[in-house]
């Protein structure tokens, strides 16, 4: 048998997610027995698909003449191509793309959806998975019951394991199609880090007081090369744009190092976050809730950190 990473891209540049899944397909493939397979769909260099053979994948399927931002079409390509191949498992990063995607191909293959996957498969029968649960504030392990699966692993969840192999590039066509989503235009918010591939996030809440207060934010964020964020209430009101919205109705973020400055910590917010490796929180009130969940506290008016703060990380440089 075989397992399928979907080898996800962005206007051609393989990303960090991408390596993340094909690191896990890796590990799975090894519990399992089984071989790994790559299949990257759209216009991406070779040179970019042997990415992956820094994490070990030594083989990917490129289908070609697709526009591969149509989920569906997707889906229906990764469908035919799996079953081509006999592949029982299928893995997707935890991206929008994959969370997307995911769900799409499991009912075209009647397969089970595992998403927020962190744990490689146990090695003896039956197979088990762990996964996220309650907002990332548990841990759960899931039996595989069903003959073919789709797996979503959790973002920053399992990381990036290098192990370089010679990765074959094998070329091929699809006929599969569906025209039941028809894809007109596509804009892309192409400023600073994206924050669902950051491993550095800085985020603010109205502790700021307004939108003019938030060049100490970015400034920040530039001397740690780190994407930007905010709470709910503050994209609301129209302070910062809702795409840099984290929390449980906005992105959920796992990056290795989450500041959180003037936010409150609500539960909701907390649920878009938690996942997160280090979490340092900024705030005024010490009773503040996200102290709680934090690593790192500071009781201080952000007015007062954040600049010595940032001056202490350009002057360490």
């Amino acid at each position: 048998m075989s397992i399928v990473i979907y080898i996800e891209h962005t206007e051609g540049t393989v990303k960090k997610n991408a390596l993340e899944a094909a690191s896990y397909a890796v590990k799975y493939a090894e519990k399992t027995g089984d071989t790994a397979i790559g299949i990257a769909i759209g216009k991406v260099s070779e040179d970019e698909i042997k990415k992956v053979g820094t994490v070990g994948l030594s083989k990917v399927i490129k289908v070609d003449g697709h526009d591969y931002l149509n989920h569906q079409k997707v889906a229906a390509i990764l469908a035919e191509v799996a079953n081509t191949l006999g592949a029982n498992t299928v893995i997707f990063a935890g991206s929008s793309e994959g969370k997307a995607t995911g769900p799409r191909l499991a009912i075209k293959l009647s397969s089970s959806v595992i998403s927020e996957v962190v744990g490689t498969p146990s090695s003896t029968a039956p197979i088990t998975v762990k996964k996220k649960c309650f907002s990332g504030k548990g841990l759960a392990n899931v039996e595989l019951s069903s003959d073919k699966n789709v797996i979503i692993i959790s973002t920053n969840g399992f990381g990036v394991h290098e192990k370089t192999v010679d990765c074959v590039i094998e070329n091929t066509s699809s006929t599969a199609s569906d025209d039941s989503i028809k894809h007109l235009s596509f804009d892309r918010n192409t400023e600073g880090v994206s924050l669902p591939d950051a491993e550095l996030v800085v985020s603010a809440g109205r502790g700021l007081k307004g939108a003019e207060n938030w060049g100490m934010i970015d400034e920040l964020a530039a001397s740690l090369e780190a994407a930007t964020a905010c709470s709910k209430p503050v994209s609301d009101i129209g302070w910062r744009p809702h795409h840099e919205h984290v929390g449980q109705t906005g992105i959920a973020i796992s990056p290795n190092l989450y500041i959180a400055i003037g936010i409150s910590g609500a539960i909701q917010h907390l649920a878009g976050v938690s996942s997160s490796k280090t979490i340092v929180v900024i705030n005024t009130d010490s009773e503040a809730p996200f102290f709680k969940a934090a690593d790192y506290g500071i009781v201080g008016d952000a007015f007062d950190v954040v600049p010595k703060l940032t001056a202490a990380i350009n002057a360490a440089k």
